[in-house]
């Protein structure tokens, strides 16, 4: 494989390509899907929202689907104007300039990678608990092993086969949350009905804890986004990146919203107990007298796990692939391999990021290494989604194709954003998380750092991202 640069331009040239036009809308969607990762909602993300909430959960993740909609709008108006694998270092950078399209795409590398590492973590956490359901304990140097051998399979799902790897994690993810709506099914059905007084009281509803919660349950839907770094191999991108986007968006979040509310039907409204909880779902099924159902879960929850891992690694990526494409990062990340057709060195970058960080919060012990990767993530996220919600109507005008709709589309979603962000800070988290927002600000000033030394030094690679980055 030989990687060449045209100093002139700053553009590189390799001897293959991506597979390009390889992925059909399902296996498309399934990208997006599989990063969201809706069973990890109620197997522990709900805690959170429903401790804050309390019966008001599913008003909570209502109104953070709405939102995101909104966003996951913004986001598909871009995709169709620039269907590029980059995603948000080309649409922020065409509009904002280079330095800010490099520090978006500089996000969300993080922002893959670190959800990467957490989804990792959260693996043993849930085989220990399927496995405790037959009564069997490992070690935790036994479930490390098992949580490195997973990421190796991951990471060999994704250097073989991008077309494979996406069928794949839609195929897991579909019989994972198949396996909750059907458990779910079981538990309402020992109610005998579907309507519960107490959640339909609004006047019962804590209006507070529900716009605090609403930040934790936006946390829910990171990565509905990630279809778009998988434009060049989609087949019609400009339909197919732009559906998967807002369609998975919307469909994770009517699937939050209604698991929402049956979970805390189904422990008789004591929303307390899911929030104090670290297996949510398995109490609500214990709490149905249905105990063989917690295995059922935690066994879903793995296969997400992978399906989640394996998104996160093909995104992250396809990012790396677009910038060392063009010299933000080293031009290895550009090189492509001859029969796979998957950007093999920035797959192997990825993956061995994701272990480094692994053995690093390792010490952290698995839940509160999963917590902390979780929340350094969404800071990446969240702030890339606020800057492609701004410069969405930016885009649009530069277009000449602007509209009333692009413009309430992006206030609502730069809003929603704001809002996230600012609950994100305030009131300031405790040890260890309040290392968090301090080292994700020096990883951005390091950003920041080497593509301005990047622009003073090769100034024609920074200005090629007005160009066509992708060729």
């Amino acid at each position: 494989m030989v990687v060449t640069t045209d100093i002139h331009t700053g553009t590189v040239s390799t001897t293959a390509q991506l597979k390009h036009g390889a992925l059909s809308l399902p296996e498309t969607i399934g990208q997006s899907i599989a990063l969201v990762a809706p069973t990890f909602t109620p197997a522990l993300n709900i805690t959170v929202v429903a401790g804050l909430a309390g019966v008001g959960s599913w008003i909570s993740y209502l109104i953070a689907t709405i939102g995101c909609v909104f966003v996951g709008a913004s986001i598909a108006t871009l995709a169709k104007r620039h269907p590029e694998s980059g995603s948000y270092f080309v649409y922020i950078g065409r509009n904002f300039g280079p330095v800010a399209g490099a520090l978006a795409g500089w996000a969300m590398i993080l922002a893959y990678i670190c959800t990467a590492v957490a989804v990792v973590f959260g693996f043993p956490l849930f085989l220990g608990n399927f496995l405790a359901v037959f009564h069997v304990t490992l070690s935790s140097t036994l479930l490390t092993v098992f949580s490195v051998a997973f990421l190796g399979l991951v990471t060999y799902a994704a250097f073989r086969d991008i077309q494979i790897s996406s069928r794949l994690a839609l195929v897991l993810e579909t019989i994972s949350i198949g396996i909750i709506i059907v458990i779910t099914a079981i538990v309402v059905g020992k109610h005998g009905t579907v309507v519960d007084p107490t959640q339909l009281n609004f006047s019962k509803i804590p209006v507070g804890g529900v716009m605090s919660a609403m930040a934790f349950a936006v946390f829910s839907f990171v990565g509905f986004e990630s279809a778009t770094t998988l434009a060049k191999e989609s087949a019609n991108p400009q339909r197919n990146v732009p559906f998967a986007v807002v369609g998975s968006c919307a469909a994770a979040g009517i699937f939050f919203t209604v698991i929402a509310y049956f979970m805390v039907l189904g422990v008789n409204d004591n929303a307390g107990a899911i929030g104090g909880s670290a297996s949510p779902f398995a109490d609500m099924t214990n709490a149905a007298h249905l105990p063989w159902a917690a295995g059922v879960v935690y066994f879903a929850a793995m296969i997400s796990a992978f399906a989640c891992t394996l998104a996160c690694v093909n995104a992250s990526s396809r990012m790396l692939y677009s910038m060392g494409r063009f010299q933000f990062l080293h031009g290895s990340m550009g090189m492509v391999h001859q029969t796979h057709k998957t950007p093999y060195m920035a797959v192997l970058a990825s993956a061995g990021i994701v272990l480094l960080l692994f053995f690093c919060l390792l010490p952290q012990g698995f839940l509160n290494a999963f917590g902390l990767a979780g929340t350094i993530a969404t800071y990446g996220f969240v702030v890339v989604y606020l800057g492609v919600a701004l410069c969405a109507s930016f885009d649009m005008k530069r277009g000449g194709v602007l509209k009333p709709q692009h413009v309430i589309c992006s206030a609502i979603g730069a809003a929603l954003m704001g809002f996230v962000i600012y609950a994100s800070i305030y009131p300031y988290p405790a040890a260890p998380f309040s290392w968090l927002p301090p080292v994700f600000a020096i990883y951005m000033v390091i950003g920041l750092i080497w593509f301005l030394v990047l622009k003073g030094k090769s100034p024609q690679i920074l200005a090629s991202i007005t160009s066509d980055m992708e060729g």
